[in-house]
């Protein structure tokens, strides 16, 4: 089964966030033997040239009007500046799309406040940077019993993480897409987790 995965581009992007996901998605090296590499469709409001916190110019692939998913699918949300603006309503009403047909969402960072302003968060587990400001930002947010001071947490097929948690979030994803054996994903979180060369080595055999 070959994954589509559509990720959502924004101006202030937060490049690292979303740079191991990317790479293991595109490159599939670490895949299950067969599983073909996942495709990446970028996606914004606009086909005009994005530009991320890094500096990095991207020019969108499709509209979110144009963004169709299906099961099997992916919606990746990745942090920036501006995810309390009323520009990010369109693919806020696509991830709620998603979430009620059972399509995979992942939220990092700042879109975790997108989905909590959207009252996506009221009901069900999840993190975000931190409660207390989540509040703040966020004062139509009422999930605070639902919320866990966690790196990632994957509910059915939402899934949010921290700002800081890129490596969490990315195998979150992995372990949901489940385009890796648990052996190789276990590998591949310990390699870059704690550097440690027997982590390559498993990776590889």
């Amino acid at each position: 089964m070959k994954h589509t995965v559509y990720l959502y581009v924004l101006d202030t992007m937060a490049d690292w966030e979303i740079g191991y996901l990317t790479a293991e998605l595109n490159s599939g090296r670490c895949y299950k033997e067969g599983q073909a590499p996942s495709t990446i469709v970028t996606v914004a409001n606009e086909k005009t040239l994005i530009t991320t916190m890094g500096g990095l110019k991207i020019m969108p692939d499709i509209t979110v009007d144009e963004c169709s998913l299906v099961s099997g699918d992916a919606l990746i949300l990745p942090g920036g500046e501006t995810w309390t603006e009323a520009i990010h309503k369109p693919i806020l009403g696509l991830a709620e799309r998603c979430i009620q047909e059972d399509i995979l969402v992942a939220a990092i960072c700042g879109a975790t406040m997108g989905l909590a302003q959207a009252g996506l968060l009221n009901a069900r587990p999840h993190t975000s940077n931190d409660l207390k400001y989540l509040k703040m930002i966020c004062p139509t947010y009422t999930g605070e019993e639902f919320y866990q001071n966690q790196p990632a947490v994957t509910d059915s097929k939402l899934i949010t993480a921290t700002g800081i948690a890129p490596l969490e979030f990315t195998m979150h994803v992995l372990k949901a897409l489940d385009v890796m054996t648990p052996q190789k994903l276990e590998a591949w979180y310990g390699l870059y987790k704690t550097q440690e060369a027997k982590y390559f080595y498993e990776l590889m055999g």
